[in-house]
């Protein structure tokens, strides 16, 4: 063989060893990483989210009902007090001395119209047996009635100046936490002014009251009957939430805002409420049994509708027309186009198309 063929020899049995000089292979199909995850069978509540205000049910701006000075301050601020428990204590003196001293009279009035009474029943007698004038008869019968009237008189007296010994010591009216105080031993305060000495708020249980869009007004009004549950949260922290019930619907809608306004009941017994305090409210009207649902994200909304992207067996993907009936939370709840099982699309649906290939990155559930 002569040297100018060897070079071509050699090309044709390296063709040979290869499998033949064919073309170029086509290159491997690209597939797209995306998240996936299976559709569930599920409970889930209707809801209905709000922004709430905590309110005192009932709040108390403790006054005095007589003048004098204080003596004694029963409680901190900031305390929580019983009701009928001891706040404030004015100087007895003054008070009790003006009982003794209506009491003394009393008593004195009460012998004079004792007197005033044998007195008329003996001119009585007389009058009778003829030997007493008529204007003698009526003036005895007169003064008798005048110092029993006297003695009425002095009765009411004596009860004034024992009330007023009682107010003396300013009790709470209502259980309740206790605010900033407004006045100081040594201080004298006036009867029934505007200017109270410590507020209290009544804060076990507190409300929450809440507003509802005027759209949600027929389904609040057809399940108010229930007690619909009410879970809050404080709206700047993350802490578990609270469960209460709905105990008011207001009668009309407010014209200005066209909202509802609706207030619920919670035990507060760790005192987590303030008064004041806003917090993130869902009102829980009813549970829906064995919902289908998919997290949020995998549905898309295009010119036909919603619809998600459904993996097959051969790591294909196709699009399926879907119909949301509502979202719960990170959930929307499909009522028809998709079955339990069936595993969808979350992320990465922009760079699909039907038929493509996909690559799971992961595959988690619906979620807790």
């Amino acid at each position: 063989m002569s040297s100018r063929a060897r070079p071509i020899v050699r090309a044709a049995l390296a063709c040979l060893a290869l499998g033949g000089c064919a073309p170029a292979s086509r290159a491997r199909t690209t597939r797209v990483p995306v998240t996936i995850a299976a559709a569930e069978r599920r409970d889930v509540p209707f809801a209905i989210g709000a922004t709430g205000t905590v309110e005192a049910i009932q709040r108390a701006a403790v006054g005095s009902q007589v003048g004098g000075v204080v003596v004694r301050i029963a409680f901190h601020e900031g305390d929580y007090v019983q009701a009928g428990q001891v706040l404030f204590q004015l100087d007895p003196r003054p008070f009790r001395a003006t009982l003794d001293q209506v009491q003394a009279a009393t008593s004195r009035d009460r012998a004079q119209a004792e007197s005033a009474r044998l007195e008329s029943e003996r001119a009585r007698a007389l009058f009778e047996r003829a030997l007493l004038s008529q204007a003698e008869w009526d003036q005895k019968r007169a003064a008798a009635e005048a110092w029993s009237a006297t003695v009425r008189a002095d009765s009411a007296s004596v009860m004034k100046a024992a009330l007023d010994l009682e107010y003396a010591s300013i009790r709470a009216p209502v259980s309740g936490r206790t605010g900033r105080l407004l006045t100081r031993e040594g201080d004298y305060v006036r009867a029934a002014t505007a200017e109270p000495l410590v507020t209290i708020n009544q804060a076990r249980p507190v409300r929450v009251a809440f507003p509802v869009p005027a759209s949600a007004a027929p389904m609040v009004q057809r399940y108010r009957g229930t007690r619909p549950s009410v879970l809050i949260r404080a709206a700047d922290a993350d802490s578990s939430a609270i469960e209460g019930h709905l105990v008011f619907v207001d009668n009309a809608l407010d014209p200005a805002s066209g909202t509802l306004l609706l207030k619920a009941e919670f035990p507060n017994r760790d005192d987590r409420l303030t008064p004041g305090q806003f917090v993130d409210v869902r009102l829980i009207l009813y549970v829906e049994p064995g919902a289908t649902v998919v997290p949020a994200p995998a549905v898309t909304r295009g010119q036909e509708g919603a619809f998600v992207y459904v993996m097959n067996a051969d790591s294909t993907v196709s699009p399926r027309p879907v119909q949301v009936s509502r979202t719960e939370d990170e959930l929307a709840v499909i009522s028809a186009g998709l079955r339990p099982g069936e595993r969808v699309v979350t992320d990465g649906q922009l760079r699909l198309s039907p038929g493509a290939k996909v690559m799971v990155r992961d595959a988690p559930g619906v979620g807790p």
